[in-house]
């Protein structure tokens, strides 16, 4: 699934090519694409059409497309395979074309919702009353992310060390810290040289703000490259993929040699996923008695 520096790649790119633009129409070709909006695709093709789209937000994994003049969203959720494409009017269709956006401009390009495995999709929503930033109201739950201005650094390192749980637990949990999936958990822990079943309690206010350190290096380093693609499902609005897959200390290099002491990385079950580490850098914690 995307996760921070791909949904911003995404975003960069639409608020240069949608941003500011008019809707004239709007196809739902799939009802699944618009399931999280309650009025289904008819109602959400008649009330986007005449709408102005504002500068595209975000928050951790999730966008959206605010309206101007109207306390109301465009949310985009891409799911495993989701895929918001800028193309020229007249290409052909893409085989798993979901919803396709026309413009009243002249600029000869429409906005395009791709999704393979239908598990995202767009909707419209509300804002959150007096919300600075334009927050939809079904993801008001969700933290800031770590590169965000406002994210409240103090706050963090206590809500982590109150949590009884782990510590690759809690990056992935979005309430507390939003925008990190496991891909970069695991990069960022194998920076910290942290075991990710290490409990958050005994995280030292230095550890957890080094830790918090690498997780923004990890997101930093992504976004200079356009993300991680390991397969054609996540591309930019302009249908190419990122290259930060190339540089991955961690995730996906079961047996290789990890790049700092030569120990073969280890992979292992976790929470329906798997988690990479290096059994020397990254020692397990000790089990209690």
């Amino acid at each position: 699934m995307p996760e921070l520096p791909e949904v911003e790649v995404v975003r960069r790119g639409l608020e240069r090519w949608v941003a500011g633009r008019t809707v004239e129409a709007v196809e739902v070709l799939h009802p699944r694409a618009v399931r999280r909006h309650p009025g289904g695709g008819a109602d959400f093709a008649a009330r986007l059409a005449g709408e102005t789209i504002g500068v595209p937000r975000r928050r951790g994994k999730y966008l959206w497309l605010p309206l101007e003049g109207r306390d109301l969203s465009v949310l985009g959720h891409l799911g495993m395979s989701g895929q918001l494409l800028v193309q020229p009017e007249g290409v052909a269709d893409e085989k798993h074309l979901r919803i396709r956006v026309r413009f009243r401009d002249t600029a000869g390009t429409e906005l395009r919702f791709v999704d393979q495995r239908t598990f995202g999709g767009l909707s419209l929503h509300e804002t959150v009353p007096d919300s600075a930033d334009g927050l939809p109201d079904v993801i008001a739950h969700i933290a800031r992310d770590p590169l965000d201005p406002l994210f409240d650094e103090g706050a963090y390192h206590l809500a982590l060390r109150a949590k009884r749980s782990t510590v690759k637990r809690a990056l992935l949990d979005q309430s507390l810290i939003s925008g990190v999936g496991n891909i970069y958990a695991d990069e960022a822990l194998w920076r910290a040289k942290l075991h990710y079943e290490r409990p958050t309690a005994t995280l030292t206010r230095p550890r957890s703000a080094e830790l918090l350190g690498h997780v923004r290096d990890v997101l930093h380093a992504a976004l200079a490259v356009g993300g991680t693609s390991f397969d054609s499902l996540y591309v930019n609005v302009n249908g190419e993929s990122g290259y930060f897959d190339r540089s991955l200390d961690a995730y996906g290099r079961e047996d290789e040699p990890c790049r700092r002491c030569g120990t073969p990385i280890r992979r292992r079950p976790w929470m329906n996923r798997s988690s990479y580490f290096c059994p020397r850098c990254q020692r397990p914690p000790r089990v209690a008695s």
